[in-house]
């Protein structure tokens, strides 16, 4: 396991997520020391502080451990339509249907 990968992952989506490493740290329970060996790939994390993590990042393990996220094709297209407006959704409903009437 890439500890260091991981702890870039982890900077990373913090980073995105406009959290510091002490508010970070606050709201899943471990010193700020701690949270920067994590993301130095000093430490290796447990098993609970990675699921904290990516709870508090919205991500899933599989994210922070390999980097991809495993969700099948449906979650990720719910994913994508729920952050879209109603002309949005629209155009991706259309493009969709056309799509399967091709048969492509």
């Amino acid at each position: 396991m890439n500890y260091f990968k991981i702890g870039e992952r982890i900077r990373k989506i913090r980073k995105e997520r406009a959290y510091s490493q002490e508010k970070l740290a606050e709201l899943i329970n471990i010193s700020v020391t701690h949270m920067s060996h994590i993301e130095t790939g000093n430490t290796k994390l447990s098993l609970p502080v990675l699921a904290e993590l990516a709870t508090m990042l919205n991500v899933s393990a599989d994210y922070l451990i390999f980097g991809y996220d495993d969700k099948t094709n449906s979650e990720k297209l719910l994913s994508i339509i729920s952050n879209c407006s109603d002309k949005e959704i629209e155009i991706i409903t259309n493009i969709a249907q056309t799509i399967k009437d091709k048969g492509l």
